[in-house]
């Protein structure tokens, strides 16, 4: 297995209602600035039907609470008295905050009663099922767990490659020589890495060093200010790994690209290739063709692949005919003296 240095994975273990309200669900508060501050530690969401209804035997009180068309029609066919006694059950076990989906209001005496129980109420004109989607995306993004990897980490041809390395073996250079060729820098240095869903990971710089990079002789340099904004991406799923190394002679490397080899990142196996510095070697049109093989292969052609089975039919001819059938490629050059 490859190895490539990392710092232990983490995760957090809560959020803010304040952190929601600044999410994707384009929310307003009517409850001013009441309850901003409560926490929010699980990424799964509620509807609290029963809840309202009076049964809170499995109430997941510390979740997110989203009112929907149904609980905003259960609680218009209730008289005013028992309207107010229902919220006020949910009220009372502290709920980080409630959401209001489809554009619905809540009329101000519950409003009173939020504020009451410092419970922060939030409303979205987006309907039940765009508020659930969009929330959930973004509460399984702010509790998914991270992983920040030493490398360089660049868009080639669309491809995010990761450069990793020991300290000095010229990772930056590469991602600066890449940039220089037209591709998008993600991060240098530390690169984070979040998980979403089980196989994917996505990666992004850090908020202190973005896209400045440091290249040794030279020193600091912002790549951004440099190249300009076609030169860099915010964000970028991690598809294939490039392990830098100084070139070993005595070293067994693989020449014919059909042993596949992995690296585990947070459960999820990229492809990950050795590449052996030598003096002279071009390492960044190599990444390049790294990267466009990758491409030919997600898109079924696998050139490693097919020339194992021209090698295997040519044996077969030649063991059936004990003659070689390998001639030149061009059988007739049509007069053409170039």
């Amino acid at each position: 297995m490859p190895s490539i240095r990392t710092i232990t994975p983490h995760q957090k273990d809560h959020i803010t209602v304040r952190d929601v309200l600044a999410g994707p669900l384009r929310l307003r508060s009517l409850t001013d600035d009441v309850g901003m501050d409560n926490k929010i530690t699980d990424k799964s969401m509620h509807r609290p039907q029963l809840a309202l209804a009076g049964y809170t035997e499995f109430f997941t009180f510390y979740r997110v609470q989203l009112f929907g068309n149904t609980e905003f029609y259960y609680l218009n066919s209730l008289t005013h008295a028992d309207r107010v006694k229902a919220f006020r059950n949910i009220c009372m076990f502290n709920v980080p905050c409630i959401i209001l989906a489809n554009g619905h209001l809540l009329e101000n005496e519950l409003i009173d009663l939020a504020r009451e129980h410092n419970v922060a109420v939030l409303a979205t004109d987006y309907d039940t099922t765009k508020a659930i989607q969009q929330l959930s995306d973004f509460l399984d993004d702010q509790f998914a767990p991270q992983l920040n990897v030493h490398g360089s980490f660049v868009d080639v041809y669309g491809v995010g490659m990761l450069f990793s390395g020991a300290s000095g073996i010229g990772k930056s250079e590469i991602a600066l020589d890449l940039v220089e060729r037209g591709h998008r820098l993600v991060a240098d240095d530390i690169v984070v890495f979040t998980q979403k869903r089980e196989s994917i990971l996505m990666g992004t710089g850090t908020s202190l060093v973005k896209h400045f990079m440091e290249i040794r002789g030279l020193g600091v340099i912002d790549v951004r200010q440099m190249f300009g904004v076609r030169a860099i991406r915010f964000q970028k799923r991690l598809e294939i790994i490039v392990e830098l190394e100084v070139f070993d002679p005595d070293r067994e490397y693989n020449r014919t690209g059909l042993d596949e080899s992995l690296t585990s990142l947070m459960g999820v196996e990229i492809p990950t290739i050795k590449l052996p510095i030598i003096p002279g070697k071009n390492i960044t049109v190599i990444s390049e063709v790294i990267a466009l093989d990758y491409l030919l292969k997600t898109y079924g052609y696998h050139a490693s692949k097919v020339m194992a089975e021209r090698l295997h039919d040519e044996i077969t001819k030649r063991r059936s005919s004990r003659a070689s059938t390998d001639q030149r490629h061009i059988t007739y050059f049509m007069g053409d003296d170039e």
